[in-house]
């Protein structure tokens, strides 16, 4: 059971510092232990980011910091909430089309290493490519519902999608981005775990491992704020780059795992 903790306090803390949600971290890792069925880690997943989230946002707006940009934020969203909507959906059908767990278990894997790897590509070379400015309140909705719903159906809440978003089309420095993918991630979970509550699709999961993943996902969040206020861009930068790089070879593995399952 302490694994449970230990596995959600870290990724908390490193996604609070990257602006990642933790639930990129979490997933991968968790399906590699194999402790729970595929379904339940990603309801699991998404509660401990929403833990995270809700503390790291809340303390952010009553310290009245402006890292956070209502003007982009709040429309991306609300199009990450009902792009989550979708991206449940998907997930349910492709859960029940295949009809067997470890199918499911591997489509995820698959997309979040290729979804993964192209996140680190473009980190790596974003010096070198041009970027948006989008100020256009549709656009930033159709944006958010393409983010939430790739970041539902993969289970990992937000994560490094996100940021490259946020860069290209925003224009946003490292620490901004990480600031503003966690109040997506905030919106869009709230709105998931409702949509699963009242479609009465939550998962068997065991009570005890839910409090202390989301015991695990306050103290991230409480440790990886103090440290992103340590921390310069580059540094953050540099722990992004290697927790994607660690996350697809993660994914690759279980990847071939659940396909020879």
């Amino acid at each position: 059971m302490l694994v449970f903790f230990i596995v959600a306090l870290a990724a908390s803390a490193a996604g609070a510092i990257c602006g990642i949600g933790g639930g990129v971290i979490i997933k991968p890792v968790l399906d590699l232990l194999h402790l729970e069925t595929v379904s339940a880690i990603s309801f699991l997943s998404g509660c401990t980011v929403l833990s995270m989230s809700c503390y790291s946002v809340g303390k952010s707006l009553l310290a009245k910091e402006r890292s956070v940009s209502l003007t982009v934020g709040t429309p991306l969203a609300v199009g990450a909430a009902a792009g989550g909507l979708a991206g449940n959906q998907l997930f349910a059908a492709v859960r029940a089309m295949s009809g067997s767990p470890n199918t499911v278990g591997a489509v995820q894997a698959a997309c979040l290493a290729a979804v993964t790897a192209g996140t680190l590509l473009y980190t790596v070379n974003k010096s070198r490519i041009p970027t948006c400015r989008v100020q256009n309140f549709a656009a930033c909705v159709a944006i958010g519902l393409v983010l939430g719903g790739m970041s539902s159906f993969l289970g990992i809440g937000g994560g490094p999608i996100n940021l490259v978003v946020l860069y290209y089309f925003f224009s946003m420095d490292t620490k901004t981005a990480a600031a503003n993918s966690l109040y997506i991630i905030l919106f869009s979970q709230i709105c998931n775990l409702l949509a699963t509550l009242c479609t009465n699709a939550v998962p068997p999961f065991r009570w005890p491992v839910l409090a202390l993943m989301a015991a695990g996902g306050i103290g991230g969040g409480i440790i990886g704020r103090k440290l992103n206020r340590r921390m310069d861009s580059r540094a953050v930068e540099r722990l992004f780059i290697a927790l994607m790089a660690l996350i697809i070879l993660i994914s690759v593995f279980n990847t071939w795992r659940y396909a020879n399952g």
